[in-house]
């Protein structure tokens, strides 16, 4: 039902399935995977309901009744990299799941606007309380910040943390905030040599429940 659905809603609009997945930023192979009976996730549900202004529940074929309630215009979607690590650096920027069409998280277009942002999905307890394993973080690409905020950084070329960087006459310190995890210094010779390099600043969390 949801694909027959959809479909009729991409006729009305003039669109094509593929043409409404790429607007929504899904993967290519999205809407082959819905005509062959795989059922969207409900986020992906509600962004295709806000993309046409219609209600879920008339998605799924439960209501004939097309008016949305919602007047929210659809967000930017942002993929979700792989793991990274918030205790020892591991290899961290490469794709989760780039043929999965329901991995990824929204961001504004306002935040989008603002820069270019991608989304990694933590590992580790070295940054409970706060930030804590499976929560996903929201990066914007950046090459510096300011000492005392957290970022993601990458190591030896390939290694990737999530730490609170302070920075010291001496050098640079990552930081964790499980006082379990000892900090890890790097003086300036090393930051030029490993290298040791700021991707972007974490400017947001997803915290999962």
């Amino acid at each position: 039902m949801f694909w027959e659905n959809f479909k009729n809603l991409c006729e009305s609009k003039g669109e094509t399935p593929n043409g409404v997945c790429k607007a929504l930023k899904f993967s290519n192979a999205t809407a082959t995977h819905w005509k062959n009976g795989k059922s969207p996730n409900a986020r992906s549900l509600q962004a295709i309901a806000d993309y046409f202004g219609v209600t879920v529940d008339y998605l799924l074929g439960k209501t004939d009744n097309k008016e949305s309630k919602s007047t929210r215009r659809p967000g930017v979607r942002i993929p979700v990299y792989g793991n990274v690590a918030a205790g020892v650096p591991i290899l961290a920027i490469e794709n989760y799941d780039s043929d999965d069409p329901d991995d990824w998280e929204e961001i504004t277009e306002k935040m989008a606007s603002t820069g270019e942002y991608f989304a990694l999905r933590i590992h580790g307890d070295s940054m409970e309380p706060k930030i804590s394993n499976g929560d996903i973080v929201i990066v914007r690409v950046q090459q510096t910040i300011e000492s005392g905020e957290t970022a993601i950084v990458r190591i030896n070329g390939d290694e990737a943390t999530c730490k609170k960087v302070k920075r010291t006459p001496e050098g640079i310190m990552l930081i964790s905030t499980n006082p379990a995890y000892e900090p890890m210094f790097f003086t300036p010779e090393q930051v030029q040599e490993l290298p040791v390099e700021i991707i972007g600043k974490v400017v947001e969390l997803r915290a999962k429940f």
